[in-house]
């Protein structure tokens, strides 16, 4: 009896250490508006969709720009997903440089992040958050810059942009549409 319960102890040790550390980032991820690491998007793009469609009532209305800075003529073997969470959930995904995707909110004081879902840890870690405060009836605009170059530090940066330059970018760019895995 006492030989079993200190071979479970001893593999059980290892994942009880690391649980209030994994929980601490979870939360950590969380607070910065991020979601579960064990979610994962299919993605698909439509570049004949251009949407701007007025909030809801009540509502304010989010859009988040997917745009990649990348070194010329290097080969990518992939693309890679980047997930976009507001207040712990994610929201969406998309895949595609130059893509978009939108969402009613309900007003008041949020978080928002993108993260990238990647096997390859380079990639998974690239990610950014900010937070914003929205008002019914209001549209607001961001967008995730994804920096991919050779000659830098692989990074995102999240920022909010003027309406104008927004409205140019569903003009120009393509809708992501999302589903979570199953």
């Amino acid at each position: 009896m006492k030989r079993s319960l200190l071979v479970v102890l001893l593999f059980a040790a290892p994942i009880l250490a690391q649980s209030p550390a994994t929980d601490q980032a979870a939360q950590a991820r969380a607070a910065a508006g991020c979601g579960p690491s064990e979610t994962h998007f299919e993605v698909t793009t439509d570049k004949n969709q251009h949407p701007l469609p007025q909030p809801e009532t009540g509502k304010a209305l989010v859009y988040i720009f997917r745009v990649e800075k990348r070194t010329p003529d290097v080969h990518y073997f992939g693309k890679e997903t980047m997930l976009a969470g507001i207040d712990g959930t994610w929201i969406g995904a998309n895949r595609d440089d130059n893509s978009f995707l939108f969402l009613p909110l309900d007003p008041g004081s949020h978080h928002l992040c993108v993260n990238f879902d990647s096997k390859l840890k380079k990639f998974s870690r690239i990610g950014t958050a900010t937070s914003f405060s929205a008002e019914a009836g209001k549209v607001y605009y961001f967008r995730a810059e994804i920096d991919f170059r050779m000659d830098h530090e692989f990074a995102a940066k999240l920022e909010s942009i003027d309406p104008a330059e927004g409205q140019l970018l569903v003009a120009s760019s393509s809708l992501s549409i999302s589903h979570p895995k199953k």
